[in-house]
């Protein structure tokens, strides 16, 4: 499994965290061991810039996901295919202000930002109401099995 994570925010956070909630999510998703994954934190600039270029909006966003090989989950208890599965870039600056607004701290905004990403890297979304409730139910399940886990 690799999982690589930079920082080009200038905010300090712990990279290594970031690596295990993914391989956390990895593990309860099936997602094949040899499977690669690029988590990059990245300055408001650089956020806004993506953000226009992926999604054709204005300003900064808090975590955009882009998929390469579409891998899916592991099913009754195997695992996905071998791929790569993606890159998520998150905006620490951004993620700060929401958790202001929700009441939690930065990093565990981030660490939330982070499963949302993975979960869309693996085909989940939350178009729909239906989609909303499993893909946020999940991500929550999973969010808080990681925090148990600690």
């Amino acid at each position: 499994m690799s999982i690589e994570v930079t920082n080009e925010s200038g905010s300090r956070l712990d990279e290594a965290e970031f690596a295990r909630l993914a391989r956390h999510v990895f593990d309860a998703m099936g997602v094949h061991p040899q499977a690669e994954l690029e988590i990059r934190f990245v300055e408001t600039e650089v956020m806004s810039e993506l953000h226009v270029q992926w999604m054709d909006e204005e300003g900064p966003t808090d975590v955009l996901s882009f998929p390469m090989d579409e891998l899916r989950p592991g099913i009754d208890g195997g695992f996905s295919d071998e791929g790569i599965l993606g890159s998520i870039v998150v905006c620490p600056v951004v993620a700060a202000d929401q958790a202001l607004t929700a009441g939690h701290s930065a990093e565990e905004e981030m660490l939330l930002l982070t499963t949302h990403g993975i979960l869309h890297l693996l085909g989940y979304d939350h178009a729909e109401p239906e989609e909303e409730k499993e893909m946020f139910d999940l991500q929550r399940r999973l969010l808080l099995t990681f925090l148990a886990s600690r």
